[in-house]
């Protein structure tokens, strides 16, 4: 007789391991014990070789949701004095200073969904359904291991027949934690907008119709509140944008099925691959021409962002198909974090909804959906959050315990522990007060699931930024700045795993550069604990600093002056016409030098160029006037036309001169030439112009790996442009897949880079 002590680490908490390990040892005739530990799971198993073997080889085909990352066996020869009775699972042990992965949320499983229509079960129509395989996890667990009594379903003690499925091995929510059912579950209430409960009998069913006589609702979900209208009704959708302070930025869909879809959107089987996965994130997809839904959803976008049903009251909303698509926005002010709890979205959404859907469950954690595009055959992260948050990203090196506290926009935070990074959903902008709380709630949570006391703080380089201060006052922990387009390379190496220098290039709106400038057009040498700053664009004032982002009309202004000098003015253009009481007042702010700050931003050469083909002279949302000149840019002009541009070699980087373009684009423009085929000359004339500053990187340094980050390779064309141009230069290019490239992603960078640079301090 042989006893094997296994030790299980992965995610194997919350999906039904312990169930799957018990039925599995059982069948083999085997005895001991099997729980929960503070790292993952621990397993004792008693029998003979041959029993061990079997029972070894039946765990590699594991529980729908698990993943096992490693698993080690200690064997030792056992006296039948010593042997356990039987095989059972053991209470779980919670103290240890490592914990296992978090589960992520996921989607309703097919056997609930089977159940949830199905009369005769107990459990129709209830919508709060789930199980082992399936339902709510990391938005509703307080702290590890994953018990019950340490998630918010603590509140709610099981019924009878929940308990005795609870205790059943062979019963598929044998210890799941967040099982329930009618008569001992979360229940839904129908409120008014000022939280007064409505009397309902079928709480969903007046939903709907709601929504079909042009209503809003707030409707409670995993990590937060959605706002929900018919993604039909043009007067409603304007009435949601006029009260949340959204008036142009796209708005997402719920819809009830692909072959709903398919009405309104072209999706290939990659896209619904996406679409369909258990994770269920909002996947951009090319909206169809004519486009049968409000034209509103998504202005002046070719695209739409869509998502199907991933609860069980999703479910049931679009069940009958009376309201078969739905606008599903966050519940939120813009600039605020999502709401989650029912109080909280009472006040903070009372004037934007007129009723809310909303149930007793708490929710943990906020989440928002993630974002997914799929385009040259990869798929692209824009947001990552719900149910692929906190999933680990493994890194190369051992980056100790280290948090870094991310950028001002887009912001998340990224917590390493060893060789583990795990990066938070999206925050938002810290520009906002409630939002910074936010991300002191989400650092408090992160901290205490993943038993990480950090003993390195990375900021940002900005001393004004919120995160900086932040890091500066907590004065029990060591603190280290990091460059941001540093971090934006680094981001993408520690995705890869790449530990040897690279040529990075990072192009976004703007990060603070150590020369007091704001950078943004960057090609750098960068190892992970140090850069050198190779080429950059030109910089160019910022007329009226932030003032310039709001107002892309203003970073037109200041590149014709680099372009033309300060005669610009008789151009014929129709911006300059449109502003022309404020020129002189821009000219002597530039020349001036007042409050115009000189940046070699990239995000803001699209602003500039946006608003020179009339596209977009002033901005309501980040990123408007560079995402307009990407959708208007002309795909059927496939030429490899570009205008001329020049590097200049300095003393200490290139500099990349864009007024040729420039000049050469405004005389497009004069000629009439039209803005989809101007905007794709400029896409061609970027991607040509970082190709060639990379050949002579490589020539100097002799490093022939190049790393493609931040936010402007959002913009696809430019990405796959600038990828193919380097691969036929025979270069190795590496961009963002498991994380965003945009600042999202940059808390990753900022956490390798930071612990890498202070081993050298």
């Amino acid at each position: 007789m042989i006893r094997a002590e296994i030790d299980v680490s992965g995610v194997v908490q919350g999906v039904g391991f312990r169930p799957f390990v018990y039925r599995l040892a059982r069948e083999a005739a085997l005895t001991g014990t099997v729980s929960n530990t503070a790292a993952g799971v621990h397993i004792v198993a008693e029998g003979s070789e041959s029993a061990l073997a079997g029972f070894l080889a039946g765990l590699q085909s594991v529980p729908p949701l698990a993943v096992v990352h490693d698993l080690k066996i200690k064997k030792n020869p056992l006296s039948p004095a010593d042997r356990h009775q039987d095989f059972t699972i053991a209470r779980s042990v919670s103290n240890g200073g490592k914990t296992g992965p978090v589960t992520p949320d996921t989607d309703v499983c097919a056997n609930c969904l089977r159940e949830l229509f199905d009369p005769a079960d107990r459990r129709s129509l209830y919508p709060f359904i789930n199980c082992t395989d399936c339902g709510p996890r990391y938005t509703l667990i307080e702290e590890t291991p994953y018990d019950r009594p340490l998630t918010s379903m603590k509140m709610f003690g099981m019924c009878r027949q929940c308990l005795e499925e609870y205790q059943d091995p062979g019963d598929r929510r044998f210890h799941a934690q967040a099982t329930c059912c009618p008569d001992c579950g979360p229940v839904l209430t129908l409120t008014d907008n000022q939280g007064k409960a409505l009397a309902e009998n079928d709480p969903l069913a007046r939903v709907v119709s709601l929504l079909q006589a042009g209503r809003i609702v707030a409707i409670k979900g995993l990590g937060g509140f959605h706002l929900a209208v018919d993604a039909g009704n043009e007067e409603a959708i304007d009435l949601l944008r006029k009260r949340k302070g959204r008036p142009d930025k796209p708005l997402a869909v719920m819809t009830a099925d692909p072959r709903t879809i398919h009405g309104f959107a072209d999706m290939d089987p990659e896209e619904e691959t996406l679409l369909t996965d258990s994770r269920k994130p909002i996947v951009l997809l090319r909206k169809k021409n004519p486009f049968p839904l409000a034209a509103n959803v998504a202005p002046g976008n070719r695209f739409i962002g869509v998502m199907l049903p991933y609860t069980p009251i999703h479910y049931l909303l679009f069940a009958n198909r009376q309201c078969p698509t739905m606008i599903m926005t966050s519940g939120n002010l813009s600039g605020s974090p999502i709401a989650k709890a029912n109080g909280e979205a009472v006040e903070r959404l009372g004037r934007i909804a007129d009723f809310f859907l909303m149930h007793d469950r708490p929710i943990v954690t906020r989440a928002d959906d993630s974002v997914i595009r799929r385009s040259n055959g990869r798929t692209h992260i824009y947001r990552r959050a719900r149910s692929y948050v906190p999933t680990a990203v493994q890194l190369h090196d051992d980056a100790g315990s280290t948090l870094a506290l991310g950028a001002i926009l887009k912001n998340t935070i990224c917590l390493t522990r060893g060789r583990e990074a795990f990066i938070s959903q999206h925050i938002g902008n810290l520009d906002n007060c409630d939002t910074q709380g936010h991300q002191q709630e989400i650092i408090r949570h992160f901290t205490k699931l993943q038993r990480v006391t950090p003993d390195l703080l990375v900021h940002d380089l900005h001393p004004d930024y919120p995160s900086t201060r932040y890091a500066l006052q907590q004065k029990d922990c060591r603190t280290i700045g990091v460059q941001h387009h540093h971090a934006h390379a680094v981001s993408c190496m520690a995705e890869h795993r790449i530990t040897e220098p690279v040529i990075a290039i990072t192009l976004d709106g703007s990060g603070y550069g150590p020369d007091n400038t704001i950078w943004g057009g960057e090609v750098l040498l960068a190892g992970c604990d140090d850069f050198t700053r190779m080429a950059h664009l030109q910089t160019v004032p910022m007329p009226g600093g932030e003032a310039a982002v709001r107002e892309p009309w203003r970073m037109a202004v200041s590149h014709l002056y680099a372009a033309f000098g300060p005669d610009f003015s008789g151009l014929p253009l129709n911006l300059l016409r449109q502003h022309a009481k404020e020129l002189a007042t821009i000219i002597t702010m530039m020349e001036k030098g007042i409050n115009s700050p000189r940046t070699s931003s990239c995000g803001r050469l699209f602003d500039a160029v946006a608003a020179l083909l009339d596209l977009r002279y002033s901005a309501t949302y980040e990123g408007q006037a560079a995402a307009e000149l990407e959708m208007c840019t002309d795909n059927s002009d496939r030429g490899n036309t570009a205008y001329p541009y020049a590097i200049a070699e300095g003393n200490a980087a290139f500099t990349l001169d864009t007024s040729p373009m420039i000049r050469a684009l405004v005389n497009d423009v004069a000629e009439n030439i039209p803005p989809g085929i101007i905007s794709n000359r400029f896409h061609n004339s970027l991607a040509g112009l970082f190709t060639e500053t990379s050949m002579k990187v490589r020539a100097a340094s002799g490093i022939n790996t190049v790393v493609l980050s931040g936010g402007v390779f959002q913009n696809m064309i430019m990405s796959r442009r600038l990828s193919e141009l380097l691969a036929a230069q025979n270069f190795r290019v590496f961009s963002h897949i498991l994380i965003p490239a945009n600042d999202g992603g940059l808390s990753l960078g900022q956490a390798v880079a930071g612990r890498a640079m202070s081993r050298k301090l």
